[in-house]
């Protein structure tokens, strides 16, 4: 169930370094997806109707952030042996269908 109250960030804390393997063949880090003036990070899947709804708006909101200096980036955390849909493969479609601004 989705939380109708989310906790509000605590913009005091540091990002937690990551390196994880982009739909691009690459690894990204924190480091390496970081525009000069932050980063958004998102967590989105393939088969998520909340991100479906929504994937428009990420798409046209991450554009405008790249021209301010802010990287973006998206992050897959499901297990595709469970939702197939989340597959790297279906990223990959996806993100070439849609031309997402952003690393996956």
């Amino acid at each position: 169930m989705v939380a109708l109250n989310p906790p509000v960030c605590d913009f005091g804390q540091p990002a937690v370094d990551f390196d994880l393997p982009g739909i691009d063949g690459k690894r990204h880090t924190l480091a390496s997806c970081r525009g000069p003036n932050g980063l958004l990070v998102m967590f989105i899947c393939n088969h998520c109707p909340f991100v479906k709804a929504i994937i428009d708006r990420l798409i046209r909101d991450c554009r405008e952030l790249s021209t301010l200096g802010i990287g973006s980036v998206a992050i897959m955390s499901n297990d595709a042996t469970v939702n197939p849909e989340d597959s790297p493969k279906s990223m990959q479609q996806w993100a070439a269908a849609s031309i997402f601004p952003f690393l996956t």
